[in-house]
């Protein structure tokens, strides 16, 4: 095997992709996919390579330091793609420590592990995928970009930033090779459906009300998940050491015209009369720290390394739908249990 690379939540929504990607791509790559499997992670989301000979899946918490140890020991990981996390703002917001834990200490026992174990640091390489939240809030113009100061707003985005700083700590103080990515809002096939476009897309074809946060009127940069895939792929093989990426898909969108769009797409797919779904739009009071804009400047990326997204918004948008609408036993099976549960404490009490 050329590496041994260890893939944190590699069964959860980016992570199931790029674990694909990997195993697919680079067959002399012994991949190994660390995943909790809290209620985001699904083997399921594999089940198309998990009989693979470079493929193998290990179940296990990034908080439980001497598990970590034990498993950089054994396995005698060349690189680590970092991207086991907590990614819920509201779930962030009912429960910080729970973030804190997984976000940031699950970090520092990575950054630990590959500091004792790697005695040649410069030659390995630690990837941390992060977000554009990190960032805050911008106003009606301008981008993110790698240079941007961190101004975090939820419990989220404040664990995600403290993980950043730490993995540029271990760079700066002991030399380990480091990347770190910043990326905009997926979305694509087998994400849990707790975000806006699978949560709408479950809700509209179930007639149940589609959750609008306030007026709408937040705006977001989409980038289709097989694209972040990709990108994490370029920049994990060729960024410099110590190096920042910003990735997003240069597609803002309000949340009320983006699944006003959605519910026209689905209306088609549904077979229903135009406008039928648009019926489900129900606003709720807003999220607390809401965030009104993100945007991302991934020229950088592009310039450097070559990279940009393959899809434009209502094209991938629609081969979202169609996934979704392909997969019905996919979605019947993550939405039981905890989904239900979560939403409607949620969502009745606003």
């Amino acid at each position: 095997m050329g590496k041994t690379i260890l893939v944190t939540g590699g069964a959860g929504f980016i992570g199931s992709h790029l674990v694909r990607l990997f195993v697919n791509k680079y067959s002399d790559y012994k991949i190994v996919n660390l995943d909790k499997l809290t209620y985001a992670g699904n083997l399921a989301n594999l089940k198309d390579i998990e009989n693979k000979p470079n493929y193998e899946f290990i179940k296990g918490d990034i908080v439980d330091a001497t598990f970590i140890n034990e498993l950089f020991t054994k396995y005698k990981f060349d690189s680590v793609i970092h991207l086991a996390a907590e990614s819920h703002v509201d779930r962030s917001i009912s429960n910080p420590l729970e973030f804190v834990m997984t976000n940031v200490i699950g970090t520092v026992n990575l950054l630990n592990a590959a500091k004792a174990t790697w005695t040649q640091p410069t030659t390995n390489r630690f990837y941390h995928v992060s977000t554009d939240e990190v960032y805050g809030s911008l106003g009606e113009t301008g981008l993110f970009t790698e240079t941007t100061a961190y101004d975090p707003h939820s419990p989220y985005s404040a664990s995600k930033a403290s993980s950043d700083h730490f993995v540029r700590a271990y760079h700066d103080t002991f030399g380990l090779d480091i990347v770190i990515s910043n990326c905009s809002n997926n979305y694509g096939g087998y994400h849990f459906p707790e975000k806006l476009i699978p949560l709408s897309i479950y809700n509209i074809k179930n007639n149940k009300s589609i959750p609008i946060y306030g007026k709408g009127e937040n705006i977001r940069d989409w980038l289709f998940v097989e694209d972040h895939a990709r990108a994490i792929d370029v920049i994990f093989h060729n960024a410099k050491s110590g190096s920042t990426y910003n990735i997003g898909g240069h597609n803002e969108w309000t949340n009320i015209d983006l699944i006003r769009l959605l519910c026209k797409v689905m209306d088609k797919k549904l077979n229903r009369a135009e406008g039928t779904s648009a019926q489900l739009i129900t606003y709720v009071k807003d999220r607390a720290g809401h965030d009104l804009r993100y945007a991302i400047d991934s020229s950088k990326l592009q310039n450097d390394l070559g990279w940009k997204p393959s899809l434009q918004f209502e094209e991938g948008l629609e081969k979202t739908v169609n996934w979704y609408l392909s997969n019905e036993e996919w979605l019947n099976n993550v939405t039981s249990g905890d989904y239900q549960k979560y939403y409607q404490e949620q969502y009745v009490k606003r």
